[in-house]
């Protein structure tokens, strides 16, 4: 029996309906390169107690999303720019919480990078240059192939795990870390300074997150595939390139 990995849903509108949705391609490319079983998870709330899903999971999947996080979750009066999606802001700690306290593994992509930095403690910024997100009116193509170098920190997890020095990330995102989450080691710089990627190790659970993309252009790109790999060793129970205990 392969090891089951957690999705975090986000809540979407479907015509004139809401609905827990995750785009395919988080799903396909963690089950294909993480060689993993996948379960869907409803960031409903009021409806399901983190306690009750982190005992059938192995691991959990933050992904991105097109809403950010409200301000008021990470201490910031000023109300910001949606869309929002306040069940996934309740959701994800709640998450991060069970999941972490059972030694199991949490990673993240974009969104879920920046609520696990909120879920530390950490706080976000929103006053990014197009360095970090194309025109918004850009097609999805074009918007994904939007880019820059990150310097992955000497001597860390992601400069261990892909051996090199530096790779080229997509950027597709309006928000970012202003204050790091206690307990997390930045693995990644942008050129601007701005934290790309981050590690922790909770207990027993292992945590690695990226601000890009890596499910974008997984088939293509030997990089992105060593993320989902990682993701699949760490569900497993291996610990991760760079990480022990």
């Amino acid at each position: 029996m392969r090891p089951v990995l957690g999705i975090i849903a986000c809540n979407r509108s479907s015509g004139q309906e809401m609905a827990q949705q995750v785009q395919n391609r988080y799903i396909v490319k963690a089950l294909k390169y993480a060689d993993v079983a996948g379960l869907i998870v409803p960031a409903l709330p009021d409806l399901i107690d983190a306690r009750e899903i982190a005992p059938r999971l192995d691991g959990i999947l933050l992904t991105g999303s097109p809403s950010n996080i409200a301000p008021g979750r990470y201490g910031d009066a000023e109300p910001g720019e949606g869309p929002f999606d306040v069940d996934r802001d309740a959701m994800v700690p709640a998450l991060v919480d069970a999941m972490t306290a059972r030694g199991r593994p949490v990673f993240g992509i974009c969104r879920g990078f920046q609520e696990l930095n909120v879920a530390f403690g950490g706080t976000l910024r929103r006053d990014l240059g197009p360095a970090h997100h194309a025109d918004e009116k850009t097609q999805l193509g074009p918007m994904f192939a939007h880019g820059h170098p990150v310097s992955l920190t000497p001597g860390g997890l992601l400069a261990a795990m892909l051996g090199v020095a530096e790779i080229q990330v997509n950027s597709v995102h309006y928000q970012g870390i202003d204050r790091l989450g206690e307990g997390l080691t930045v693995e990644a710089h942008a050129p601007d300074g701005l934290p790309e990627a981050f590690s922790a190790r909770v207990g027993g659970a292992p945590v690695l997150a990226v601000q890009w993309h890596p499910e974008w252009d997984a088939d293509e790109n030997p990089h992105s595939q060593a993320y989902f790999r990682a993701l699949g060793r760490a569900l497993r129970g291996d610990p991760l390139s760079g990480q022990s205990g």
